[in-house]
C-alpha cells in the first residue's frame, strides 16, 4: 500500500516539477490507482504484487471514487464561478450601455437641433463631478463594467485632484494613465525642460518638444488624450514656500522625482495634510513603489529612509542609466495605486513595498513598519488636514 501512495506522490509532485498541467497530474494519479485496482482484482491471492499494493481492490476503488467526485466537484465550481463572472460583467455592460443611451436621448430632448452632428457638452456639464457625460460613459465603459470601480468609482475619479511631482520617467506613464482613467484634476510640477536624452523613456514628450517645459509638454499630451481632464502645469520646483499651497486642494501626491530632498519634502507635506503619498524610484534595471500613508496606519517615507544615502550610493538615472521600458512599468503601477486609492478598489500598497526586477523578470513585496521615533510622522499623528 505504501508503494502505491509513494507512486501517487511521485506522479503528483514530480509532474509539478516537470511543468505538467493540473489535469495531466490528476490523470497520472488516477492511472496509478487504476493499476492498483487491476493488480488486486486480477492477480491471485498470495501474489507478491498484491501483497505490496494493499491486497484489497475494493479499498483502491473507494479511493478512486472519492478522487473522481472531488475533482469533478472542483471543476464544477470553477465552471460556475466563470459563468457567474461572465453573466455579471455582461449585465453591468448592458446597464452602462443603457445609461449611455438614456443620457444621449435626454441630451437630444433637452437641446433640439436640426443638425445631424452630435451636440457638444458644455463646460458646466464637464465640470459637474456628480454625473458622467455621454462621452465619458463611452470613454470609461471598460472601467464602469469593473465591479470594483463601476459608475460610482468613475465619478470619484472625476472628482479627484492629484498632485504629480515630476514629469520625467515615472511621471510620464503615470500622467498618461491618470488622464486616460479620468482623474478630473491633475497638477503637474516640474522645473525641467525636455531634452533628446529623455525620449528613450519619458514617453509623454515628443521630439519636436525639445527645449519646452516638461510640465507644459505633459499637460498638452494629457489633454490631447482626454479633453475631460483639467491639467495645471507649473514650471517650478516643489519648495517649502509653495508646497503647502499646492497640497491644500489635492487628495493625494504622486512623487516621481529622483532626488531625496524633494522626496522628503513631498513626504512632509503629505503627512501634514494627512493624504497618501504614492512614491516610486528606479535604479538601472530595478524599480520600487509604495503608498506612504501614516493617517491610515502605514509608515511614511522617512520611516523607511530616515537619512539620505551617502553621496554616490544612489546615483541618478543620468549617472547610472536606466532600461527604457522600466519607468513605464513602475509608473503605470503608480497610476494603478492612485486609481485604487481614489475608488477604494482592492488593497493599495500601504505598509508594503513592491520591487520589480526587469533584468530577471522577478517581482516581490516586502513589509514596511512605522517608526515610533520618526521625525516626520511620529510627532504629527494628531494633526488633521484642516489644521
Amino acid at each position: 500500500m505504501l508503494l502505491v501512495l509513494a507512486l501517487m506522490a511521485l506522479v503528483w509532485w514530480g509532474g509539478a516539477a516537470l511543468g505538467a498541467r493540473l489535469w495531466q497530474r490528476q490523470l497520472g494519479v488516477g492511472a496509478v490507482v487504476g493499476a492498483a485496482i487491476a493488480i488486486n482484482r486480477l492477480l491471485p491471492e498470495g501474489n507478491g504484487l498484491r501483497e505490496i499494493t494493499g491486497k484489497h481492490w475494493e479499498l483502491w476503488f473507494i479511493v478512486l471514487l472519492f478522487g473522481v467526485v472531488a475533482v469533478g466537484y472542483g471543476y464544477l465550481l470553477k465552471f460556475l464561478r466563470r459563468e457567474a463572472v461572465v453573466i455579471e460583467v455582461a449585465q453591468e455592460k448592458r446597464d452602462a450601455e443603457r445609461a449611455a443611451q438614456a443620457a444621449r436621448f435626454n441630451a437630444r430632448r433637452a437641446v433640439p437641433s436640426e443638425s445631424s452632428e452630435p451636440e457638444a457638452v458644455s463646460k458646466e456639464e464637464q465640470a459637474d463631478t456628480s454625473r458622467l457625460t455621454p462621452d465619458e460613459l463611452n470613454r470609461y465603459a471598460r472601467h464602469i463594467v469593473l465591479r470594483e470601480i463601476g459608475g460610482p468609482g468613475q465619478k470619484k475619479l472625476k472628482a479627484a485632484h492629484v498632485l504629480v511631482i515630476g514629469a520625467g520617467g515615472l511621471g510620464s506613464p503615470a500622467l498618461l494613465y491618470l488622464a486616460a482613467a479620468g482623474v478630473g484634476r491633475v497638477t503637474v510640477v516640474d522645473d525641467d525642460t525636455v531634452e533628446v536624452s529623455n525620449l528613450q523613456r519619458q514617453v509623454i514628450h515628443r521630439t519636436d518638444g525639445q527645449g519646452r517645459g516638461k510640465a507644459q509638454s505633459a499637460a498638452q499630451a494629457m489633454v490631447a488624450l482626454n479633453p475631460h481632464v483639467k491639467v495645471t502645469a507649473l514650471t517650478t520646483r516643489l519648495t517649502h514656500e509653495n508646497g503647502p499651497e499646492l497640497v491644500a486642494p489635492v487628495d493625494m501626491i504622486l512623487d516621481g522625482t529622483d532626488n531625496f530632498a524633494t522626496r522628503y519634502l513631498a513626504n512632509e507635506l503629505a503627512v501634514a495634510a494627512r493624504i497618501p503619498l504614492i512614491s516610486g524610484a528606479l535604479s538601472q534595471w530595478e524599480g520600487q513603489l509604495s503608498v506612504f500613508d501614516p493617517a491610515s496606519g502605514a509608515p511614511c517615507y522617512r520611516c523607511i529612509f530616515p537619512e539620505p544615502p551617502a553621496e554616490g550610493l544612489a546615483p541618478s538615472c543620468a549617472e547610472a542609466g536606466v532600461m527604457g521600458p522600466l519607468p513605464g512599468v513602475v509608473g503605470a503601477m503608480m497610476a494603478a495605486e492612485t486609481v485604487k486609492l481614489i475608488t477604494g478598489a482592492g488593497s493599495p500598497l500601504r505598509g508594503e513595498m513592491l520591487i520589480y526586477d526587469a533584468l530577471w523578470s522577478e517581482t516581490r513585496k516586502i513589509s514596511l513598519k512605522r517608526r515610533e521615533d520618526c521625525a516626520t510622522c511620529g510627532p504629527r499623528e494628531d494633526v488633521s488636514k484642516d489644521g
